[in-house]
């Protein structure tokens, strides 16, 4: 019988009577909520659970301890068994999800607020001041649940900075949201001797919203690797929790094990939120892809188009070929000024990039895509804005040059590639090697295929190295230059060094770009151990 999955579910109430599978985060929730600290921040990107996240303590602190033993066939959760008050406490929990700030602007804010308040307010029997405007309302409202009950209340504000995500391309629409914003959550630092626990979630942090700078000990579990995994699955937990729907997809498909979990990885894992190397699913993705029997498809990147991110991209004219080796000082990570906003920590903080890497003795952090779902599809976007080829084109390149990078056919994988530039209106291309070797790294990683560019080893930085299972593709570009020169280069920095012995055959690519005919032109390639010696003119192709 197919289990229930919670598809698009946050509630952790439904998810507990109806029998949804769970993955107990409570062991790690009573830790944090025994420890020190009362005002908590967290940043994730959208749909990792953290709404689900705000639900499970909005039931934890209002003592409803019924929900986390056995119940509905589902086994008791660690937080049952373990020294918990189970007090009753006022939860005032406010979602900002909901309004559509884009059209909308500051009408939406107003209207979000208030429906919020007016709903809490009557979950706790207490009555508005009409005349007061949200921000006194919401002083009003943590006051009165503290007095009326002689217990603290709990404040649960989730996606906090959607207002102003969704208006960030509009300064002056978001400089009234911001200020509003600023007032609105003020008040919780005078509202501090009514408040037991106050947490905030959102995707990324915005400086002059007045909370990071007036809750001055307000604790930030975005970077903390004791909260890596708060949100997301970790592989631990894949196995313990998704057997049974592992076991149905090995059945269907005749995979091996080995071979469909490697799968699973490389798509859908790979998220890393602290210093400390620890990976998570994206539980979105996950759940759909298990829901689907197994077919792997984008389904975190299709719930949202990443106009903002590709506009800032392209504005701040960010090196695309570096995204997959992007280094980040670890104080970049609190600098979420709108009029001065840098590309790389709003990528990481939105899900697009992850840590791979951290340094402690620089400070630094090295960030990438974190699996083939966001390379493939994210890329996928920058192309279209990049090269406005047309979607004929794309169709061939998807079903022509990974059969052949996996063939070892480069005579193909040349082919293809000068098919698809052809396609590119001449308008849009410059006559610079960097942009031809964007346009390479572009479509292999649209496609979903292991490729690296600006690659740095000991000698230097290969301008694209392609990863199949049998094969090294080392590709060296050239613009109004030669084949030759760029083989020479190959050989000379002894680009394939650290692939030798690797049980892979090696090739070596020298491409030459050709700016009057803006498309590739003299092309010549070699293995490693003998040279093919095969001359290509633009001409005759």
């Amino acid at each position: 019988m197919k289990r229930l999955l919670p598809l698009g579910i946050q509630d952790f109430v439904s998810i507990r009577e109806r029998g949804f599978v769970y993955v107990d985060k409570t062991a790690r929730i009573h830790e944090w909520l025994t420890g020190s600290g009362k005002p908590f921040f967290l940043s994730r990107p959208r749909r990792f659970g953290k709404s689900l996240l705000c639900s499970t303590l909005e039931a934890v602190f209002e003592g409803r301890r019924e929900l986390f033993g056995e119940i509905a066939g589902r086994p008791a959760l660690a937080i049952n068994s373990l020294d918990w008050e189970w007090k009753k406490h006022p939860v005032i929990r406010l979602d900002l999800n909901a309004g559509d700030y884009i059209n909308d602007g500051m009408a939406a804010l107003h209207g979000t607020l208030g429906y919020q308040l007016h709903v809490q307010a009557e979950k706790h029997g207490i009555e508005l001041p009409p005349e007061y405007n949200h921000s006194n309302q919401f002083a009003y409202l943590i006051r009165k649940a503290h007095e009326k009950t002689g217990v603290q209340a709990v404040v649960i504000i989730d996606e906090y900075d959607k207002p102003l995500l969704e208006t960030i391309d509009d300064v002056a629409i978001n400089g009234k949201i911001r200020g509003a914003l600023k007032n609105f959550y003020g008040i919780l630092k005078s509202s501090d001797s009514h408040l037991r626990f106050l947490f905030l979630t959102g995707v990324t942090k915005f400086s002059k919203v007045s909370i990071f700078s007036d809750l001055n000990q307000l604790s930030d579990l975005t970077l903390d690797s004791g909260y890596a995994d708060i949100c997301g699955v970790t592989q631990e937990e894949l196995e313990q929790n998704f057997g049974s729907e592992i076991e149905t997809i090995l059945e269907s498909t005749g995979k091996s094990r080995e071979e469909y979990m490697e799968n699973l990885r490389d798509y859908y894992n790979g998220y890393r939120f602290s210093k400390k190397p620890l990976k998570v699913y994206n539980p979105f993705g996950l759940l759909h892809h298990f829901d689907q029997c197994g077919d792997f498809f984008p389904y975190w990147y299709e719930t949202s188009t990443p106009t903002f991110l590709i506009k800032l991209v392209t504005d701040q004219k960010i090196d695309i070929a570096n995204l997959s080796d992007m280094r980040v000082d670890y104080s970049d990570f609190r600098k979420y000024d709108v009029e001065n906003m840098k590309a790389e920590p709003v990528l990481y903080q939105s899900g697009y990039l992850t840590i791979t890497n951290y340094n402690e003795e620089d400070e630094e952090f090295t960030l990438d895509y974190p699996n083939i779902e966001v390379r493939s599809s994210f890329t996928k976007s920058l192309l279209k804005q990049y090269l406005q080829a047309p979607e004929n084109v794309s169709a061939a390149l998807i079903s022509k040059l990974p059969k052949a990078l996996r063939n070892g056919d480069i005579d193909e994988v040349i082919n293809v590639l000068r098919q698809y530039m052809a396609g590119v209106p001449y308008d849009v291309i410059e006559k610079t090697e960097n942009y031809y070797r964007t346009v390479v790294h572009l479509v292999f990683n649209a496609l979903g295929l292991n490729c690296r560019s600006e690659v740095r080893i000991a000698d230097g930085r290969i301008d694209t190295i392609v990863e199949t299972k049998n094969y090294v593709y080392c590709f060296e570009f050239k613009l109004d230059k030669t084949a030759d020169e760029a083989l020479e280069q190959i050989d000379t920095k002894e680009y394939l060094l650290p692939w030798t012995g690797s049980g892979k055959k090696l090739f070596k690519v020298g491409v030459n770009f050709d700016s009057e005919k803006r498309n590739i032109g003299e092309w010549k390639y070699k293995t490693a151990r003998r040279s093919i010696g095969l001359e290509h003119q633009s001409q005759n192709l």
